[in-house]
């Protein structure tokens, strides 16, 4: 990858060599290099070191490292992320950590950027010191009318600050996108802070769910991975255009490329 190919409008993995033993090995060879740049990310975390520019660079370790177990990914509407001169929130399903680690090397290039987490995260060994450093939103998944409060203060007190916000409107990862589950919190932040919305679809799934822990699942470098970014959308009154044109654009995206697998 040139350093700077995630500022083109669309990426798709290259042609490489993948060895035998990372053919063999896919979920070993992977998880050893994720390990490596993340014990190295948290290090520098716990020492008040780690910046936006080491966020970016350790995302792109980890794209690499998929990559070269063989999972190809193609990214496209990376123009999408350029056209407001303003933070957005951007509106994304779940599917997997692959997008929570992979994104900041998408996104950070265009706009500075956070996550909206759930607070148990900030418990877990090693990857809490590297959450705390990006300042990220926390909710706590137990009340959704406290959640939405706590994102729309602190969301609009991030984006006034030039901070863009992601959202993942459900409620857990999952593979299968159901739009009943998939609330308006984001659309409510961009209404209520006046920015734009930036729709992302998203087909993860090549990054499994583990059945012990759920974030170290097996990795099927088979599986196409797929980023979508739509074009930002204002909203007006209640934000219920904004949120069904986001709901059509990933569940279109997600139709298409599944259709494309079989």
């Amino acid at each position: 990858m040139r350093n700077n190919q995630l500022l083109d409008a669309t990426y798709r993995t290259g042609d490489r060599t993948i060895t035998a033993f990372d053919r063999n090995f896919t979920t070993f060879s992977f998880y050893w290099q994720f390990l490596r740049v993340i014990f190295k990310a948290s290090a520098k975390a716990r020492r008040n070191a780690y910046t936006d520019a080491h966020w970016h660079h350790s995302s792109m370790e980890i794209l690499h490292a998929l990559e070269r177990v063989g999972v190809c990914f193609e990214i496209s509407g990376l123009e999408h992320l350029k056209q407001p001169n303003t933070p957005c929130v951007v509106v994304a399903n779940h599917m997997s950590v692959l997008e929570t680690t992979i994104l900041p090397t998408i996104i950070v290039p265009h706009k500075k950027v956070t996550f909206i987490v759930k607070d148990s995260l900030m418990d877990y060994p090693v990857f809490k010191h590297i959450l705390r450093s990006r300042h990220p939103i926390m909710v706590g998944r137990a009340n959704a009318r406290q959640d939405l409060k706590t994102v729309i203060q602190e969301g609009t007190e991030r984006l006034s600050k030039g901070i863009s916000v992601v959202v993942f409107p459900q409620t857990t990862r999952t593979r299968f996108f159901d739009p009943r589950k998939f609330n308006s919190m984001g659309v409510k932040l961009a209404g209520r802070a006046k920015v734009p919305v930036i729709p992302l679809a998203l087909l993860t799934d090549a990054w499994g769910n583990g059945k012990l822990i759920k974030e170290f699942g097996k990795i099927h470098h088979h599986r196409k991975v797929h980023f979508a970014f739509g074009k930002p959308l204002w909203v007006e009154g209640r934000g219920t255009e904004v949120h069904q044109k986001i709901i059509a654009f990933i569940g279109q995206n997600l139709h298409q490329w599944r259709v494309g697998q079989v």
